[in-house]
């Protein structure tokens, strides 16, 4: 355990060194770290070795023992102070309870009596620090995993549904700060190569991503979809281009560093002055995002380069095609992952360069072909029926025209992604519910986790808590924490275990940590909810 550091201020010679040597400060958990006769010289000392506790005489020349602790506390409020006085006017005690010291000792001080005083003042100190403890730890678990209001926030600022008023009003009510000069968003992605499987190398990425955001200001964090973040990024318009690279390298280096190999993409939109802009410049990004569709072997895409000569052919012939683009596998591909507000701007980008092409019959036939016959493929690969398959996508003749292939392209990946969807929700619903069932049966368990719950149902830690929030509206920490409060308010109520008892019965190792979540979740302590008390949920 850290020793506690104690500075001594006292101008008589004999008391002060006598303090010093009668007091085997390690055995009481304290390290002398240094003395002065007085105030004046006392203060660049504290100032420099940082005590945590002082011990100072009232009575001293140049700066006395009151003023001096007026100034330590106002620099460093969380020292405690021990007033040692040979006055036992109540006017000096008065004045040094005003100022919040935490002992004040009459003279003579015998050893019991600075040893009674230490050990309280140790009590308070560790008290104080296991409560920041405490509260440091509630804040990590919760933070780090999104709040469902956070993302129904963030969907109705992208959509543009709000008001520049709804929207400081919504944001002060989730604590989010969102002033700023300029603004902009990136979306990023980082998925298990094999999401069927127990694997927590992307989870390890993204809670890495997650918690190294968190220490940002000037970075905001939502989930935007079920397996994709947005971070929206706000600072001087100077300063937004550095946040921008800074951001984009963050989750580069994370990826890139993983343990094993990830996939992960990123898109940044193009800047915005106005919040109400917001809503455009997250479309930019997730055109942007849907360009690693066309580009699998790129990770990173920016808004502005959309129109650069990097995505399009310089001829429009049937020769100058850009063979990459015009891959099938591109199209099968896109039906495994692409998303429905992603299929106009890929249609658009896949097509992009072969409006003269099209014009050719035996290409455009050629065309149809493969892009029915690669969306089949997704869709029998993703386990969709082949009735419904059949049944379901759009068809096509020869005599469709060049600009009915755009219109047929859009409604067969709509079409695709609807019945992949489907399919998908189903296997979604029996895994969360796997999930669910194994939870509920474990959350008095004091180790289980995500990482623990995904590896006992064998599926991706990543993928796995992406469903979960999805499906049940809270974080796997906020479930957990949800059924342990429930469980521990009807044993308050039922029985007369002990809180310590309760605890270890639900899940907590540290009983007053504990006492301290069950005050956070229901308002009132565990002894008096047991009393009656309720609180606010």
């Amino acid at each position: 355990m850290e020793l506690i550091k104690v500075f001594i201020c006292e101008d008589e010679s004999i008391v002060r060194e006598g303090l010093r040597d009668m007091i085997p400060w390690e055995k009481y958990g304290y390290e002398f770290v240094g003395d002065a006769p007085d105030g004046e010289m006392a203060l660049p000392m504290i100032r420099k070795l940082r005590p945590d506790v002082l011990i100072t005489d009232i009575t001293m020349p140049f700066m006395d023992g009151l003023s001096l602790s007026k100034t330590v506390l106002q620099e460093f409020p969380n020292i405690k102070i021990i007033v040692i006085s040979g006055y036992s006017d109540f006017e000096y005690a008065r004045k040094a309870i005003e100022l919040g010291v935490e002992q004040y000792l009459l003279k003579p001080i015998t050893k019991a009596d600075m040893i009674k005083a230490l050990e309280g003042t140790r009590k308070k100190i560790n008290e104080e620090n296991e409560q920041k403890d405490y509260v440091s730890q509630y804040e990590q678990e919760f933070k780090k995993f999104e709040r469902f209001s956070h993302r129904a926030f963030f969907e109705k600022l992208v959509e543009g549904s709000l008001s520049v008023q709804e929207i400081y009003e919504e944001a002060n009510k989730l604590h989010l700060n969102l002033s700023a000069d300029e603004f902009n968003i990136v979306i990023f992605t980082v998925q298990d190569l094999m999401q069927s499987k127990y694997t927590d190398d992307a989870s390890n990425v993204s809670e890495g991503l997650l918690n190294h955001f968190l220490q940002y200001p000037d970075y905001i964090l939502f989930r935007c979809n079920l397996l994709s973040y947005a971070v929206l990024i706000k600072g001087d318009a100077d300063r937004l281009p550095q946040l921008q690279e800074k951001c984009v390298h963050l989750i580069r280096e994370h990826c890139e560093q993983a343990d094993s190999p990830v996939d992960w993409y990123v898109a940044v939109g193009t800047p915005t002055k106005r919040l109400s802009g917001l809503s455009s410049c997250y479309a930019d990004a997730n055109r942007a995002f849907a360009y690693r569709h066309i580009f699998p072997t790129k990770h990173i895409f920016d808004a502005a380069e959309l129109n650069s000569e990097h995505y399009a052919p310089d001829e429009n012939d049937i020769n100058k095609i850009d063979a990459g683009k015009f891959d099938p596998l591109i199209v099968r591909y896109f039906v495994q992952t692409g998303t429905l507000n992603e299929v106009e701007a890929f249609a658009d980008e896949y097509l992009s360069g072969m409006d003269n092409a099209l014009h050719s019959i035996m290409f455009r036939s050629y065309l149809l072909v493969s892009i029915r016959v690669n969306v089949e493929l997704a869709l029998k690969e993703a386990n969709v029926d082949q009735q419904q398959i059949a049944g379901l996508l759009p068809n096509f003749d020869m005599n469709t025209s060049p600009e009915e292939v755009r219109v047929y392209l859009k409604e067969m990946l709509d079409v695709a992604i609807k019945l992949r969807e489907a399919e998908s929700q189903k296997r979604s619903n029996d895994i969360t519910d796997s999930a669910l069932q194994y939870v509920n049966a474990h959350y008095s368990d004091a180790d289980i986790s995500l990482d623990s719950v995904a590896e006992a149902i064998n599926i991706s830690a990543n993928y796995l808590s992406a469903l979960f929030s999805n499906k049940v509206g809270l974080s796997f920490v906020e479930y957990i924490t949800k059924k342990r409060m429930a469980k521990a308010k009807q044993l308050l109520r039922n029985t007369s275990k002990r809180s310590g008892e309760i605890a270890g019965e639900i899940g907590y190792k540290d009983p007053r940590y504990f006492s301290f979540v069950f005050k956070k979740y229901q308002g009132v302590t565990p002894s008096q909810y047991r009393n009656g008390e309720t609180g606010e949920e």
